[in-house]
């Protein structure tokens, strides 16, 4: 794998892609904010050695490199799901090449269904913490020192630092914003409303079907981490609605607006350190 990883880095490298600063993972319905981004280099997928294929429709699968507010950025348009049948080492595969290249800050996002019935969908969520059910992680298996260290701290999964930017930022704009516990689940069915109390229980506020790998990736590469989701559905096991995908992405869409607004002055005021 670590060959793999390198070859792609170098491959990334030869195309123009020089020092990212921040690397940024987009998710569904998210794509727009692409725009952005001064593009320096623009490749699908299925040009870069390792990088599998993107199948989900909602995510267009392109990587791009270039400056938003002057700062140099590496953004993936799409991403990769465990229910897509690809290993946990394959979703981190992208997070890895970045810390190849000389990412040090990874800026997250997704849609999630929300569990804390004191929030309305279209809020936005930043994540304090995380829950993985999924089976297994990207770390099991031989470690490679290049990489990170064998056991890696989780304590402060999500950059208290890069958290408290967010607020403050949130509250300079009037940006409605929550704050919680994301659960991820192996999707690509949603959950039963009696899976939804056990994640409530056990201290989730949110569940998606992504980020915590790449998360967990990033941790152990020595990244620093922000992740925020859109709520698309509200999840109320005594009031459960059957789910409508076309209503997720465009709430997810109309929700854009602001999360792109808090990503750009985040990167902009990373980028000023």
């Amino acid at each position: 794998m670590i060959e793999e990883i390198k070859d792609s880095a170098a491959f990334l490298s030869q195309r123009g892609v020089k020092n990212p600063k921040i690397g940024v993972v987009l998710g569904t319905g998210l794509g727009n904010f692409t725009t952005k981004v001064n593009i320096d280099v623009e490749l699908s997928y299925d040009q870069i050695p390792g990088f599998p294929e993107a199948t989900v429709e909602f995510h267009k699968g392109r990587l791009l490199f270039g400056t938003i507010r002057g700062v140099s950025v590496m953004v993936m348009q799409g991403r990769y799901h465990f229910y897509e049948g690809y290993t946990q080492e394959q979703i981190a595969f992208p997070v890895r090449v970045m810390k190849m290249l000389g990412v040090e800050t990874l800026l997250i996002s997704n849609a999630a269904g929300c569990m804390n019935l004191n929030w309305n969908k279209g809020d936005l969520m930043l994540i304090s913490d995380h829950i993985n059910i999924l089976p297994g992680n990207p770390l099991i298996g031989p470690n490679h020192v290049e990489l990170g260290i064998r056991f890696p701290d989780m304590s402060d999964a999500y950059s208290r630092d890069l958290r408290d930017k967010v607020k403050r930022i949130a509250a300079n704009k009037n940006i409605r914003l929550q704050e919680g516990v994301y659960a991820v689940a192996q999707g690509p069915m949603l959950e039963t409303p009696a899976e939804y109390r056990y994640l409530k229980r056990i201290g989730g506020d949110a569940v998606g079907m992504s980020t915590v790998p790449e998360v967990i990736a990033a941790k152990h590469a020595g990244m620093k981490v922000v992740a925020i989701s859109v709520l698309t559905d509200e999840c109320d096991p005594d009031d459960l609605k059957a789910i409508n995908i076309d209503e997720i992405i465009e709430i997810a869409g109309k929700s854009e607006k602001v999360l792109t607004e808090l990503f750009e002055e985040l990167i902009k005021d990373i980028g000023n350190e």
